[in-house]
C-alpha cells in the first residue's frame, strides 16, 4: 500500500519498491523517489505479511555499497533528503534510461544456474567443468544475464548473444565487464567480513546528462544477492544464507502446504518465518558494514 507523500506523486509499484516523481519541477533535475517497502517476494509472488524493517535494510545497505563502488562505476543516487514518512527507506535518484537486462554475476553454482547446469553442463551457454554440485565455487566468476520480466512473470536466463541483439555489442560488453568488476570488488569486501557473495543481480542504465552507463536500482542487498557465512560453506547441499532463502525454503516445504506449480497464491508467512528472515537481513547488514542497524 503506497503512502501520500507531500511534493511527490506515486507512479509505480513493483514487487518491493514504490516510485514517485516530483509534483512540481525539481531543482535536482529529472529525478525519481525510490522507496523500498517491507514487501517480500518469492517465486514471482508478493507474500504476506512483509518483513518489518526490510526496506530500511535494503536502502541503507545499498547506500553503503554505492559508496564502496564509487570509484568503479557511477550510481543514480542524487540525495537522501526525503520526506519524513519514508526516511531511511528512500533515495532520490537520477532517472536513467534503463537497459532491459538483468545483469547477473555468479561466483558459485546454485539456484537457477545449478538447475541449468544439471541439464546441460552449462549456464547461459557457458560450459562449466563436470562434477560441480550445489555451492561449488566456479573456476572464475561468470556473467549470466537474464531478461527483465514484468510483475508476475519469470525472469529468463539468456546467452550473451541475446544481450548483444538487445542492446548492441558495445553496450553488452560494457554491461558484462562492469557486472564482473562490481562482483569482483564486492566479493573481496564480503570475504574480508567472513561472508561469501555467491551471486548478485545488477541493473544499469544510461544517464541522460552524462551519457555514462550508471548503476541503478538497489545493489548487493539480500534481495538481489546470495550471501553465505564463509565458515559454514560446504558444497554439496544448500548453504545457510543471509537472505530470503529461508522464505523460499519454507514455501517449498511440506509445512507450507503450497504447490508452487499451481495457480493458487502462496499462504501467509508464519510469524517465526517473518522474524527469522528479518534477523537474517539485519545480520547481513551488520556483518558487511561492521555496524548495527537500529530499526
Amino acid at each position: 500500500m503506497t503512502s501520500e507523500l507531500p511534493g511527490w506523486t506515486h507512479t509505480y509499484s513493483g514487487k518491493v519498491r514504490d516510485l514517485y516523481v516530483p509534483t512540481e519541477p525539481s531543482e535536482l533535475g529529472d529525478v525519481v523517489l525510490v522507496v523500498a517497502s517491507d514487501r517480500v517476494s518469492a517465486y514471482d509472488h508478493v507474500l504476506s505479511p512483509g518483513i518489518p524493517g526490510k526496506g530500511i535494510v535494503l536502502t541503507t545497505l545499498s547506500l553503503w555499497w554505492f559508496d564502496q563502488l564509487a570509484d568503479l562505476v557511477p550510481n543514480h543516487v542524487v540525495s537522501t533528503d526525503v520526506p519524513a514518512a519514508v526516511a531511511g527507506r528512500a533515495m532520490i535518484c537520477r532517472r536513467l534510461e534503463m537497459f532491459p537486462v538483468e545483469c547477473v554475476a555468479r561466483g558459485y553454482l546454485t539456484g537457477s544456474g545449478l538447475a541449468e547446469y544439471e541439464v546441460s553442463g552449462s549456464v547461459t551457454g557457458i560450459e562449466l567443468p563436470a562434477g560441480l554440485v550445489d555451492g561449488s565455487r566456479l573456476p572464475a566468476p561468470i556473467f549470466t544475464p537474464a531478461t527483465k520480466a514484468a510483475l508476475g512473470d519469470h525472469d529468463e536466463n539468456v546467452e550473451f548473444s541475446a544481450v548483444v541483439e538487445t542492446v548492441g555489442s558495445a553496450n553488452a560488453e560494457t554491461l558484462r565487464d562492469l557486472t564482473l568488476a562490481v562482483y569482483a570488488l564486492a566479493e573481496q569486501v564480503a570475504r574480508s567480513k567472513g561472508v561469501i557473495l555467491a551471486d548478485t543481480k545488477l541493473e544499469f542504465g544510461t544517464d541522460p546528462l552524462t551519457g555514462a552507463i550508471t548503476l541503478g536500482d538497489e545493489v548487493l542487498t539480500p534481495d538481489s544477492s546470495r550471501f553465505w557465512p564463509a565458515d559454514a560453506w560446504e558444497p554439496g547441499h544448500a548453504q545457510p544464507s543471509f537472505d530470503k532463502q529461508f522464505v523460499r525454503d519454507w514455501l517449498t516445504s511440506p509445512a507450507s502446504g503450497w504447490d508452487r506449480r499451481s495457480d493458487t497464491p502462496p499462504p501467509a508467512l508464519p510469524g517465526d518465518v517473518v522474524e527469522r528472515t528479518r534477523d537474517r537481513y539485519l545480520e547481513a547488514y551488520e556483518r558487511l558494514t561492521g555496524s548495527a542497524l537500529v530499526l
